[in-house]
């Protein structure tokens, strides 16, 4: 990977719908050179998908909590079975297990404070392995990918 693919790495991270003309101006590269490059990167997975971003607000999905969890039991099974219920959960957008503690990280995003403690009494407290729960709400986001 060179400083060419960078610069198209980071341009699409910008723009994920610049046309490729323009990508290839932005790089200084004509436009076949700079198409075989992005199937290249796409091919060897570096350029895994493009997506869009989103106004949640207007969705009515603005609400963001952080969530850290540890779980009493680390077996096989109470892993799997508590990573199987906050994976189903569509408002889940983020799920990470951690080294050390917490055990586990979450982003939960809904319409409101009434509607995560909802969330929060269905879906993560129900589990028999959460020991502890840490609620963290987002006042600001300053900057996202």
């Amino acid at each position: 990977m060179d400083s060419l693919d960078r610069a198209i790495i980071n341009e699409l991270t910008r723009n994920g719908r610049l046309a490729n003309q323009e990508l290839a101006a932005r790089v200084g590269l004509t436009a076949a050179p700079c198409l075989r490059r992005v199937r290249r990167l796409e091919e060897q997975g570096i350029i895994e998908g493009y997506s869009a971003r989103i106004n949640y607000e207007a969705m009515d999905e603005g609400f963001e909590v952080l969530v850290f969890a540890d779980l009493s039991r680390n077996d096989v099974a109470s892993i799997e079975d508590f990573e199987n219920t906050i994976m189903a959960s569509e408002n889940v957008v983020e799920f990470r297990r951690m080294y050390g503690l917490p055990d586990y990280y979450i982003k939960v995003r809904v319409k409101d404070s009434a509607a995560y403690e909802r969330w929060f009494s269905e879906v993560a407290a129900r589990h028999d392995s959460v020991i502890r729960v840490d609620s963290r709400i987002t006042m600001k986001l300053l900057k996202a990918p």
